[in-house]
C-alpha cells in the first residue's frame, strides 16, 4: 500500500507543472496578430488551441476580429468566430462592430455569418445599414437588402442624425438610394444641420439619385399633407 501511495504521489507531482502552466499568453500576443494579418487560420487556431484569448485587444483598440475584417482576411475571420467564447459585438475605438466593417467592405458571405450568430443589427448610432448604402462594392446592395430582411431600422439615425439614406445620397450607388426609397425610407428627415437626403445629394451633384430622392421627396410631403389634413377632419368640431 504504501508503495502504491508513493507512486500515485510522484505522479502527481510529476503533472502539477502542467497543470499549473497558465494559458498561452506571453510571446503570444505579435504571433496571434500577426497570423490575423497573415490571413493564416491554422497559426490562429493553433494559438486558441493553446489558451490565447480570441477576444484579446491590440495596441489600437481593435480585437482579432475587427482586425481581420477590416484587413480582409477572410480565413482569419472564420478562424477566429469558430473560437469558443468568440464576442461578435466586439467594438473598435470609433465603437465600430464587426457586422458594420463587414458591410462597408461588401463581405456578404461574412454579414450572413455574424447575423447567424446574433450581431447586432440595429446597433445604436451608426448602424450596419449606414455603413451597407456607403460604397458601390458587388455584394453591398444585397447586404443592404439583408439586413432590411432582418429588421434593420431603415431610418436609422446616428448621433448627428444623419440616416442611411443620407449616406447612399452622398456615397452609395443608385441601387442603394432606390432600394431604401423602395422599402419607405423618409426622405423629409433632417439631420442635426437641418438637411435632407436630397440636400446631401444636391451638394454632392449626384444628377443620378437626385431625380429619384427629388420624387420620393415629393411623393412623402403630398402624404404628409395629406395625412395630417384627414387627422384635422376626424377631429370633433370646437364647442
Amino acid at each position: 500500500m504504501r508503495s502504491a501511495g508513493r507512486r500515485s504521489l510522484l505522479a502527481a507531482l510529476a503533472a502539477a507543472p502542467l497543470l499549473a502552466q497558465p494559458p498561452a499568453q506571453a510571446g503570444s500576443f505579435d504571433d496571434f496578430f500577426q497570423a490575423i494579418r497573415r490571413d493564416d487560420p491554422r497559426a490562429i487556431t493553433a494559438l486558441i488551441r493553446r489558451g490565447f484569448d480570441p477576444n484579446t485587444i491590440d495596441e489600437q483598440g481593435r480585437s482579432g476580429l475587427i482586425l481581420a475584417v477590416q484587413s480582409d482576411c477572410l480565413r482569419a475571420a472564420d478562424a477566429l468566430l469558430a473560437a469558443p467564447g468568440i464576442q461578435v459585438e466586439s467594438r473598435n475605438r470609433d465603437d465600430e462592430s464587426p457586422l458594420m466593417l463587414a458591410a462597408l467592405h461588401g463581405h456578404l458571405e461574412l454579414v450572413k455569418t455574424l447575423i447567424a450568430r446574433d450581431a447586432d443589427v440595429n446597433k445604436p448610432g451608426w448602424a450596419p445599414l449606414h455603413y451597407a448604402v456607403t460604397g458601390d462594392q458587388a455584394d453591398q446592395l444585397a447586404i443592404a437588402r439583408l439586413l432590411l430582411e432582418n429588421y434593420a431600422f431603415i431610418d436609422a439615425q446616428s448621433p448627428n442624425g444623419t440616416t442611411p439614406l443620407m449616406m447612399a445620397a452622398t456615397y452609395g450607388s443608385e441601387g442603394a438610394v432606390r432600394l431604401l426609397i423602395e422599402e419607405g425610407a423618409d426622405p423629409l428627415i433632417r439631420n442635426q444641420q437641418g438637411l435632407t437626403a436630397l440636400d446631401f445629394a444636391r451638394r454632392s451633384d449626384r444628377r443620378d439619385v437626385i431625380e429619384a430622392i427629388d420624387r420620393a421627396t415629393r411623393d412623402a410631403a403630398r402624404k404628409a399633407a395629406a395625412d395630417k389634413a384627414r387627422a384635422a377632419a376626424a377631429l370633433p368640431p370646437p364647442r
